[in-house]
């Protein structure tokens, strides 16, 4: 352990405050020191500043203090040693876990001819060495398998299992069940009750919230979070208030996720946030050291520096399929052009140019409400404009002998379908069926009843299964972050795939399409940097005002025809 000399000058003083590092009386020359070093503080601060305490800064306040000593008290610099030994003891027991001569150790808490692969293990072991672990293996790599396995290595149990509500079965039914002989129990509604005696206890994000004093009593040794990025609007939502309050009274914290990031980069403090707290610092503190400006759309200004950051201080761990000897062949990307239906879409001209001016020209509170208003408008319409020539693309691949996984979003969009490919007997897997009727839906589209079944774009994280019967998906709709069509590729493109899969964009030079199409460059640069850091993606221009943008290409259009008339 490294030990702090008293120095005979100091330079200021340092105390400890309630996870703090608080910094006072630093002379201007030093102070100007400090703020080069330290890119979490404000440039605007002179002489006293806070950091959030972490292994991280604590190495860095010693390696500061060797030229400017401060004066502090004997437990405060009792703490700083032993957070920095901590941040030594961690890299060191990773070391050792990453090692190729690493051997897991057997876990009899799984069947003995279903043990996790070897990678999957250190996953494990890494998640029960450090009480903390976001997964962010690629889809069809098994987290969920490395999450049982930080489970059992650590003995964490009872253990919370939140996923979301349509995987809740199939992480029984497919995963705890063949897998393991632990024993699990599906928690049912908002309301506590009497828990049975169970090893595992899975929650949906929709009933976390009605838990949490139950949560707070510390029964759950271990919180495993299912599609972490569910917790990237934080604790502004009543699941992220009530996540804070699981993973604050375990003992081991999860997430798994393939896609952390589904718009800007900003949101992986919150997703990190939820598993190792102060990892990042504060909010302050993540956004001046890594982005461009603040707030909920901050953009990462170097998303391939914080993506290394993050395995480094193995807060993050990520494999690929190269990684664990598996190759796959690579999507098969089609862009499809759709005739826009300017006659579908007419009855909707009119209301969607005011909620356009407004945007642009309106009021804060107007302009605010419009754009959300409009986003939702334009996508209705232009889905509407092309769900029947969509439909005739489907139905083209179905009579060659494909089945196909049509993804979309809107209610008008999926009647429009069900109409036109009734003859398929189309099935729904949407955010309107009940656990049962997706289920029921899934088995219809795997055993061949179903030759389409209707996905909504936000609804396939986690589904397994359908990689055995499908290899195409239509994007019948489109959306804004690269990170959702990812997901619902990753439905086929896993392991039990026998073939390529074709991902089809369908695209109309109408509505919302030639935005969103350029939109979903940037948001793939802030993703991939960030978990594949350093893979040669290119930076792309950054625009935040996506709706504004999306207003004037929808006006210039519309005068356009209106002088043409």
């Amino acid at each position: 352990m490294t030990t702090i000399a008293v120095p005979s000058r100091t330079f200021g003083d340092l105390a400890w405050d309630a996870g703090f590092w608080q910094l006072r009386r630093l002379p201007p020359h030093v102070s100007l020191k400090f703020k080069s070093m330290f890119a979490q503080v404000a440039k605007t601060r002179a002489g006293e500043f806070d950091l959030k305490d972490n292994p991280a800064v604590a190495a860095d306040l010693l390696w500061f203090m060797q030229r400017f000593p401060m004066a502090m008290s004997s437990d405060a610099r009792e703490r700083l040693e032993q957070s920095y030994q901590r941040g030594l003891d961690q890299a060191a027991e990773v070391r050792r876990i990453m090692a190729e001569d690493w051997v897991p150790a057997a876990l009899p808490a799984f069947r003995p001819d279903r043990a996790p692969y070897p990678f999957q293990a250190q996953n494990g072991a890494l998640g029960a060495r450090l009480g903390r672990l976001l997964i962010m293996d690629d889809v069809g790599l098994g987290k969920t398998i490395s999450s049982l396995a930080a489970i059992a290595t650590s003995g964490h149990v009872p253990a919370a299992i939140v996923v979301q509500a349509h995987l809740i079965e199939q992480w029984v039914d497919e995963y705890i069940t063949p897998f393991t002989t632990m024993t699990a129990h599906i928690i049912k509604g908002t309301k506590p009750y009497e828990l049975p005696k169970a090893d595992l206890f899975l929650f949906k994000y929709s009933n976390i919230a009605g838990w949490v004093d139950i949560a707070a009593t510390g029964v759950f040794k271990a919180v495993v979070f299912d599609e972490v990025q569910e917790l990237r609007h934080g604790t502004e939502t009543s699941k992220g208030s009530a996540a804070q309050v699981f993973s604050e009274h375990a003992q081991m914290r999860i997430g798994l996720t393939a896609t952390p990031i589904y718009n800007y980069g900003g949101e992986i403090w919150n997703v990190v946030e939820a598993i190792a707290p102060g990892a990042l610092g504060t909010y302050g503190e993540f956004c001046l050291e890594w982005c461009i400006g603040g707030g909920p759309n901050a953009v990462v200004r170097n998303p391939d520096a914080l993506g290394a950051y993050l395995r480094d201080e193995a807060i993050a761990v990520r494999h690929v399929e190269s990684d664990v000897g598996r190759q796959m062949p690579p999507v098969n990307v089609i862009v499809h052009d759709i005739e826009f239906d300017q006659a579908a879409s007419a009855d909707f001209e009119e209301e969607t140019k005011v909620l356009a001016l407004k945007v642009l020209h309106g009021s804060f509170m107007e302009s605010g409400q419009a754009a959300r208003e409009l986003d939702i408008r334009m996508r209705q319409v232009t889905g509407v404009a092309k769900a029947r020539g969509v439909a005739a693309l489907v139905r083209l691949l179905v009579e060659s002998g494909e089945k196909v996984l049509l993804a979309g979003w809107h209610r008008e969009v999926y009647d429009i379908w069900l109409s036109e490919l009734r003859d398929l007997f189309p099935v729904m897997y949407t955010g309107t069926e009940t656990g049962k009727g997706k289920l029921k839906a899934k088995r219809a589209f795997m055993d061949g009843t179903a030759k389409v079944m209707i996905i909504s774009l936000r609804s396939g994280a986690g589904l397994d299964g359908l990689q055995h019967s499908c290899r195409t998906v239509v994007f019948g709709e489109l959306d804004w972050s690269p990170q959702v069509h990812k997901q619902v590729i990753g439905r086929l493109r896993r392991p039990g795939q026998g073939g390529q899969v074709d991902a089809i964009y369908t695209h109309t030079n109408g509505g919302s399409d030639p935005v969103i199409m350029e939109m979903l460059g940037l948001k793939t640069s802030q993703s991939q940097g960030i978990t594949d850091p350093f893979s040669g993606t290119t930076q792309q221009h950054s625009d935040d005002s996506r709706i504004k943008r999306l207003a004037a290409n929808y006006l210039a259009r519309f005068e356009s025809e209106a002088a043409a008339s």
